[in-house]
């Protein structure tokens, strides 16, 4: 997949205004309507305008690209990055997910965002509640298995009153709970847009993220940890100490003839909850360097003493 340069499809510079925007896409979708328009790719064209507009034109939607968009080139192969939205606030339902006639690229951006209604816009009566604010936060691992109170970042986008996009910066205290996990919602009442005529305020959701951890992986309430073991360990058996996210130490024996690839299991030593995860263990066999004579003459007695062949199954 393709970066789209949507600031480019436009013909807008990127600290553009949203007059200046909508400007240009007016201009354009003119140019290019199916109905009236004799160029040979005027409906594609004119798609593309679109759905360049529904971006730009957005508070929450333009904020996402730009963070995604620094240093990306049109036409360059391009992936979102895993939880790069953490630590952005997004006001009402999320992104809209689906649309009819978008493209791949606007689908790995906003296509996963899809969180429910859209909230109170668009709601005439005087007396109405704020809308509900979204944003994704990113954690560490340890605090899902103990629970914390962590001070957090939020980015909120917002449009001046000149047109441009322009951030809001607000620090929050939450309580992490014990047992949370990815994808998991927490609620801070009132946090959200302040409601109209008397009405009160929305929520913020806060969607948890883990922070990538230098040792262990996490998969819903299950973490894996890559054991490194000796070959003698693998191949005779051994016990050998475990560290766990919970910070203590368990003992694991390691059956004779355990291979790489392989997985054990340690029921219930997951993330907490009900029931809790496992923690898998996988053992990954490391071979001892041969930076002496000595070592290099083991590993000779080795050749000629096993005679071992780890490609017989290949036929080889």
């Amino acid at each position: 997949m393709d970066f789209k340069d949507y600031y480019e499809i436009i013909g807008v510079e990127k600290d553009a205004t949203q007059d200046e925007i909508k400007r240009a896409y007016r201009k354009l979708a003119r140019k290019y309507h199916p109905d009236v328009s004799k160029e040979p790719d005027a409906e594609a064209r004119f798609k593309e305008v679109g759905e360049a507009h529904d971006v730009l034109s957005d508070t929450d939607k333009r904020a996402a690209y730009d963070k995604l968009a620094s240093g990306a080139r049109s036409g360059q192969p391009f992936s979102p990055p895993p939880d790069w939205d953490a630590g952005f606030e997004f006001q009402g339902g999320g992104f809209r997910s689906g649309e009819s006639g978008y493209s791949d690229f606007f689908e790995s951006i906003f296509g996963q965002r899809m969180r429910g209604s859209a909230g109170p816009r668009g709601r005439t009566e005087f007396r109405s509640r704020g809308e509900d604010h979204h944003a994704k936060v990113a954690i560490d691992l340890e605090d899902a298995y103990k629970g914390a109170t962590r001070s957090i970042s939020l980015r909120n986008p917002e449009i001046d009153a000149t047109g441009n996009l322009i951030y809001k910066d607000r620090t929050l205290k939450i309580k992490i709970p014990k047992g949370v996990k990815r994808g998991q919602k927490i609620r801070l009442a009132g946090q959200g847009s302040p409601g109209m005529g008397g009405g009160e305020s929305g929520d913020l959701f806060l969607e948890i993220a883990f922070h990538p951890h230098p040792r262990y992986r996490i998969d819903e309430r299950d973490v894996y940890l890559e054991l490194p073991v000796t070959p003698w360990e693998a191949a005779l058996g051994a016990t050998l100490k475990v560290p766990t996210p919970g910070g203590s130490s368990v003992d694991l024996k390691i059956p004779a003839e355990t291979a790489t690839g392989s997985k054990l299991r340690l029921k219930g030593l997951g993330i907490p909850g009900s029931p809790p995860g496992n923690l898998f263990i996988e053992p990954l066999v490391v071979l001892p360097p041969a930076n002496s004579e000595s070592a290099k003459e083991v590993y000779r007695k080795m050749e000629s003493e096993l005679a071992f062949n780890p490609r017989s199954k290949l036929g080889v």
